[in-house]
């Protein structure tokens, strides 16, 4: 069953790249599609310095919120450089409302397993020298932080007890509910997505189905990690929808004090500049 604009509250897709070319073509009639079925906007993650001016300017065109990161696949050859640009970024923007993190950044284990001469490869050194000066950055400036953690939980968690103040939101989480405990004592949430959808998916269902409420964000990737249930190859943020009706059955709660709980989650992660924009 799925929910509709009538049961639902606003919501926000926690992840969503929004500025992919994907979404050049139909990106306004989206927008208006989603705010008729209850969704109001989406965080819109940075994954290189090459995307953020397009990124930032998606953003502010559909008033989303944004984060400014350097993911795992798009590993700088030169990482100090990087960072420092990065630094700089959001020195610029820090003022910005709509800046909400720092992200998406992370490791990607798979990656780094590809043969030598694949040319996605990317050295797993490489990924934890990128990663810590991110999480560094979100301690410094007390910004939460969007991480890619794709079968390297236990090394993702041993980083983080590095940078204890750290906090965010475990982006596309499909692990056990033994790993998503601890994400969550250590402050971070499970950003939940299409992949609840599928029934194979047999460790995420059951995580969410114990996991507290206040635990969780909805996201969708879009246009990526499309669920098996859909009719498209591309992704979009009305996956809210069915991802919501989903958490509700596992959780035997309804729609709508899932909507609730999703979106004041969101907000309280993201407070900082929340209140800044309510505030000028």
């Amino acid at each position: 069953m799925l929910a509709s604009s009538v049961d639902m509250l606003m919501l926000t897709d926690s992840h969503a790249h929004f500025d992919a070319p994907e979404f050049d073509a139909d990106r306004e009639q989206l927008f208006l599609e989603m705010r008729q079925s209850g969704i109001s906007g989406a965080l819109i993650p940075g994954i290189s310095p090459a995307n953020w001016a397009r990124q930032r300017q998606i953003a502010i065109e559909y008033q989303c919120d944004y984060a400014l990161g350097i993911h795992p696949w798009y590993c700088p050859p030169d990482i100090p450089a990087a960072v420092a640009l990065l630094e700089q970024q959001l020195q610029q923007h820090l003022s910005d409302p709509l800046l909400v993190a720092i992200g998406e950044c992370g490791l990607d284990k798979p990656r780094a397993q590809l043969a030598d001469d694949d040319a996605r490869r990317v050295d797993w050194a490489q990924q934890v020298a990128l990663l810590t000066p991110q999480l560094a950055l979100a301690q410094k400036y007390q910004m939460p932080v969007v991480l890619h953690a794709v079968r390297c939980h236990h090394e993702m968690q041993a980083i983080l007890q590095q940078f204890p103040n750290c906090h965010g939101v475990i982006h596309g989480f499909s692990g056990s509910y033994e790993v998503a405990l601890k994400y969550w004592q250590m402050g971070f949430r499970l950003g939940i997505g299409g992949l609840l959808l599928d029934s194979s998916a047999k460790k995420l269902r059951s995580a969410v189905k114990r996991l507290p409420l206040t635990a969780l964000l909805a996201e969708t990737d879009a246009p990526s990690m499309t669920p098996v249930t859909a009719k498209d190859r591309r992704n979009t943020p009305l996956t809210l929808l069915p991802v919501v009706a989903e958490i509700a059955i596992l959780q035997g709660t309804s729609n709508v004090l899932v909507s609730e709980q999703l979106e004041n989650n969101f907000v309280q992660l993201f407070e900082r500049k929340t209140e800044l924009r309510e505030h000028p």
